[in-house]
């Protein structure tokens, strides 16, 4: 591959990686929030709160992890 194949693949990767993590870091973060809130209104349900923000966390961080193979394929593909 030429130099400007390879460079090209590299910007790629980072913009694959940049876009892939953007929305799910806010997401992560409004799930967050709002687990937070939901503790403040209702202590007594922190066990379901806390498993269902993990969950919810779980869910978007797969996203983030096929951003990560995506670029790692864009980068490596010599």
């Amino acid at each position: 591959m030429d130099g400007v194949a390879l460079a090209a693949a590299y910007i790629g990767a980072a913009i694959a990686m940049g876009l892939g993590t953007l929305g799910p870091a806010l997401g992560q973060g409004l799930i967050g929030a709002q687990a937070c809130k939901s503790l403040g209104e209702c202590p007594e349900n922190t066990g379901n709160i806390r498993m269902s923000m993990l969950v919810a966390m779980g869910i978007v961080e797969s996203s983030v992890v096929f951003a990560q193979v995506i670029a790692f394929r864009l980068a490596s593909h010599s």
